[in-house]
């Protein structure tokens, strides 16, 4: 057993609980903080489910939005994985719902974690913040950044960028000898332990029950959750990780109609309510004038953004899984949990 105490913030999500699975595997102390603490029954059986032992695990209330409960939560760690921020499944009229609980809450628990004098905080950031603005000819890396006053993002990707920034500002300027790694995903996809599911699991669920009857031009990229969380140690523990950026990513992007394709072959008759209609750009582009959803893909049509793990894996050793393996363990998770 490791003496060394990890907070954990946002127990009850997807990579959350992926994350204190990992660290109580590894032997570590592991304390996660929940907005009410009447949700720690759930914790625990989501990381039951998740295979670790829940007997040890630590729980301390705190709130994004509020200032009360971060310094008690910080006290006797470590390290911090300050996992915890909104990802919606629709986009807010009102940008400030994302970019407050983004950019703010991640401040509190920097400075909570540099007054309790935690050695290094890993930050759960997102490609958002890395390839929605510049165009290079090559594979995004560590080294681009999406512009938040580009007045084309949407309110996630702009709260993204917005976080980050502010995260490495802090530490900078305030952060003492607090350190800073971060995580940069792409969509996030393995298998779900329980209900609160990441907005690419979301995305697999709609096409599995049939509630999206065709899908268009687009594509997206995917990693393994249970990789995003080996990555959130491996940047803890490894001494080169200290002011780095590392994007999380499996392979090359998917469109969705190979998307749908490859749940329809592997998964046979679970996956008969997958569509097979493609939505032609033009119904899109119509569509965007009466809904935000469609409005949010135009950007998307036909564009890949592919981007490159080989600072992860070169610096960090990290080696995810396929693909394919990451969708389709989504998939599955789903079909045990009987949420399709």
């Amino acid at each position: 057993m490791n003496d060394e105490l990890v907070l954990v913030t946002g127990g009850t999500g997807f990579v959350g609980s992926h994350c204190i699975v990992r660290l109580l595997d590894a032997g570590y102390q592991v304390r996660t903080t929940l907005r009410s603490l009447a949700r720690a029954d759930d914790v625990r059986a989501l990381v039951r489910a998740g295979g670790a032992d829940p007997a040890g695990l630590e729980y301390a209330q705190a709130d994004l939005l509020h200032d009360d409960g971060w310094h008690a939560a910080a006290a006797g760690a470590i390290y911090v994985l300050h996992v915890a921020s909104p990802f919606p499944v629709r986009q807010p009229k009102d940008a400030s719902e994302l970019i407050a609980p983004a950019r703010d809450g991640s401040l509190r628990v920097l400075r909570a974690a540099r007054d309790a004098r935690v050695r290094r905080v890993v930050l759960t950031s997102s490609f958002a913040a890395v390839g929605y603005s510049s165009r290079p000819d090559r594979p995004f890396t560590e080294e681009d950044w999406t512009d938040p006053d580009d007045p084309g993002l949407s309110p996630y990707v702009r709260s993204k960028a917005i976080a980050e920034r502010a995260a490495w500002d802090f530490v900078d300027y305030e952060g003492g000898d607090l350190e800073l790694s971060v995580v940069n995903p792409v969509g996030i996809f393995g298998p779900a332990l329980g209900a609160d599911l990441s907005s690419s699991v979301a995305l697999l669920r709609a096409l599995l029950t049939g509630r999206v009857p065709a899908v268009p031009h687009g594509q997206t990229s995917g990693v393994d959750v249970r990789d995003v969380a080996d990555l959130h140690v491996r940047a803890m523990m490894h001494p080169d990780a200290s002011g780095e950026r590392f994007l999380a990513v499996s392979g090359e992007p998917i469109t969705y109609p190979d998307l749908a394709r490859l749940l329809r072959e592997r998964l046979g008759d679970d996956a008969r309510r997958v569509p097979r209609i493609v939505i032609p750009d033009w119904v899109v582009r119509i569509g965007a004038n009466l809904d935000a959803d469609l409005r949010a893909m135009l950007p998307e049509l036909n564009r890949s953004r592919r981007a490159s793990s080989e600072k992860a894996q070169s610096v960090l050793g990290w080696r995810p899984r396929p693909r394919d393996e990451a969708i389709i363990a989504s998939a599955e998770s789903l079909l045990r949990l009987g949420l399709v």
